[in-house]
This record gives structure tokens, C-alpha cells and sequence, in this order.
């Protein structure tokens, strides 16, 4: 008879299911360490409806990383809660990107590539025209202005 694998089941990473003295232990902490973070924000635990602490794996991560900035970096913990609101940031911006890219993709599927470009002139009139083709002007401008899409690297 095959073995069930029970582990496809449990919790994902984001799943608070520890409470603060097994999130302590997981960590390498004092529950009062917690506490203090808690309170400063650099690892804010789900609550229960009675108000108790309930960490993910996630959670535990982070409280290690926090330990190990705090004491293999020398790192204060004004300086790690940066840190964290920085990587927060940046994975906003990552995850913005890819959605942005995603759309790009999307819309050169769908539309092929462009022939035609636009011009703008002097006195702020725009233009459609052929890609190559100079823009039209009253004054004979000899201002070419091709746009080339978003680059791929």
C-alpha cells in the first residue's frame, strides 16, 4: 500500500500556527526578544481573537535573520527594521515589474509590432507617421523622432 505524504497538506510558510514559546524555541529566542520586536515592528505575528501571538514559518525566518543582522552584523535595530522596510520595497517593485513586463508581453502578442510612430511638434502637435517617415510641420521641421518600444535585454 503506498505511503500518503501528509507534509502536502500542512501549512504553507504564511500559516501562523506557532505560538510565541515554539516560535521562540524555533528561532534560538527569548519570548520576551518577541515581544520586543513585536512591539518595534520588525516581526509582526498574526493574532488569535484572544489576542495571543501566532507565528508562520515565514515569521521564524525572519526572526532568525533579525538575530543574525542584529549579532554577526553588528547591526542596530533601527538600522534593521530599515533593512526589512527596504527588502519590502524592493519586493514590491520586483513584483510590479513582472506584472508590467507580463502586460508588455500581452499586448506585442496580440498586436504585433508596430509600424507607425508618433511626432511631436515644436508647438506641441502630435503626429502619426510611418516608422522612418519625418514628421509633418508646417515649418519644414527636419526633426525626426522615432520611439522603439520598451528594449529587451
Amino acid at each position: 500500500m503506498a505511503r500518503l505524504d501528509v507534509t502536502a497538506f500542512g501549512p504553507d510558510d504564511d500559516t501562523p500556527v506557532f505560538v510565541i514559546s515554539v516560535a521562540a524555541e524555533l528561532a534560538g529566542m527569548h519570548a520576551q526578544t518577541l515581544r520586543q520586536y513585536d512591539r518595534m515592528g520588525l516581526v509582526t505575528p498574526s493574532r488569535t481573537k484572544g489576542g495571543g501571538r501566532r507565528y508562520s514559518q515565514r515569521d521564524v525566518a525572519l526572526l532568525r535573520e533579525v538575530q543574525r543582522l542584529s549579532q554577526d552584523e553588528g547591526v542596530s535595530l533601527a538600522g534593521i527594521a530599515r533593512i526589512l522596510e527596504l527588502e519590502n520595497q524592493v519586493d514590491a517593485l520586483r513584483a510590479r515589474v513582472a506584472e508590467l513586463s507580463a502586460q508588455v508581453e500581452a499586448l506585442e502578442a496580440g498586436s504585433g509590432r508596430t509600424t507607425r510612430v508618433f511626432s511631436v511638434s515644436p508647438a506641441g502637435d502630435v503626429y502619426a507617421a510611418r516608422l522612418g517617415e519625418r514628421p509633418r510641420s508646417a515649418a519644414r521641421s527636419q526633426a525626426l523622432v522615432v520611439w522603439r518600444g520598451p528594449q529587451r535585454h
